[in-house]
């Protein structure tokens, strides 16, 4: 199973669309645009509730969605180790927390203003995004 600190990176994987292809059919993770949509979802929803004090992730629905995650990408057909190697890549870690600060950023949030922060959460909550439904006001 993938390890719980990967939740939010994680739960994202399940939503990808397809069916099941040899390893070396599938492109890689990271070209895959709504497996990484997704994870910058999960990506900009973890900072929000790291930096908001009145919001908090959807734990049970996390865990739940990471093994569905899980699960889903082993029938796309990634393996374990691809799916790892993908999650443990400090260049992909790199590039995912670099389009999760531009799109904080354009969302009007400001480093250190934990209200901008909860502003942005709780605009995502309303709009029910994949963001959004991780996260709950306290």
């Amino acid at each position: 199973m993938v390890r719980g600190r990967h939740i939010f990176a994680a739960l994202i994987l399940a939503l990808a669309g397809g069916g099941v292809a040899h390893a070396e059919d599938l492109p890689p993770l990271r070209e895959n645009r709504h497996i990484n949509g997704s994870l910058l979802s999960a990506a900009i929803g973890d900072e929000i509730r790291k930096h908001c004090p009145t919001i908090s992730p959807r734990l049970f629905l996390a865990m739940k969605k990471a093994w569905e995650l899980e699960q889903y990408a082993r029938k796309l057909g990634y393996s374990d180790a691809q799916i790892e190697a993908f999650l443990e890549s400090e260049r992909e870690r790199d590039r995912m927390r670099a389009l999760r600060d531009k799109y904080l950023r354009a969302n009007g949030v400001i480093k250190g203003d934990a209200e901008s922060y909860c502003r942005l959460g709780r605009a995502e909550i309303a709009k029910g995004t994949l963001t959004g439904i991780l996260l709950r006001e306290n």
